[in-house]
């Protein structure tokens, strides 16, 4: 039987949702899955919503599009209350948001998270635009979709060096958190 996971990534513009639905993509080809992705945003690259969907399966894809989200993972409250609902109830569902940003609500029957990521990110990195990449490692750890080495290896194609090491550092945070929110 074929294993199809379905994710979603959104947020406003600025935030790095498109890098983090690239780099989870392209850790999905690193390890062999077939992957179907697509970003959308705004009118406005900055402050407008946008979103970056990605698609794993064990065999080829026949749908490219998202349908339902098994998972979301989201930075702004405009999104999370756009998708939030559009999330599979139950165990199947999972929502990651970034508890700074956004407010969750309780009518929804899915599994809820919340990580600290863009209060981290400056805090302890001194840099809030590495908020997508907490929010991506934790994201990775909790649901283990694609292995961390995966996304390292994405990182290296997609993030400059530049700012290889701020990113990994990042990435590691968010890892820790979730194995925190794994507890």
């Amino acid at each position: 039987m074929t294993n199809i996971n379905q994710v979603r990534l959104s947020g406003t513009g600025g935030q790095g949702v498109l890098l983090a639905g690239a780099l989870l993509g392209e850790a999905g080809v690193v390890e062999g899955k077939w992957v179907s992705g697509s970003n959308s945003y705004g009118a406005q690259a900055r402050g407008s919503g946008c979103k970056s969907e990605i698609i794993f399966s064990s065999a080829p894809i026949d749908y490219p599009h998202l349908t339902v989200a098994d998972f979301l993972v989201v930075m702004s409250q405009s999104t999370y209350d756009l998708y939030g609902k559009d999330v599979k109830e139950g165990p199947e569902g999972f929502i990651l948001y970034d508890e700074g940003l956004v407010k969750p609500r309780d009518d929804l029957r899915t599994r809820q998270v919340g990580i600290p990521a863009t209060e981290l990110a400056l805090k302890k990195l001194n840099n809030k635009q590495v908020a997508n990449i907490v929010l991506l490692g934790a994201f990775v750890e909790i649901t283990k979709i694609v292995p961390p080495e995966a996304i390292q290896k994405a990182m290296k194609i997609h993030v400059n060096e530049r700012f290889m090491a701020l990113n990994l550092k990042a990435l590691e945070m968010g890892m820790a958190l979730g194995r925190q929110a794994n507890g």
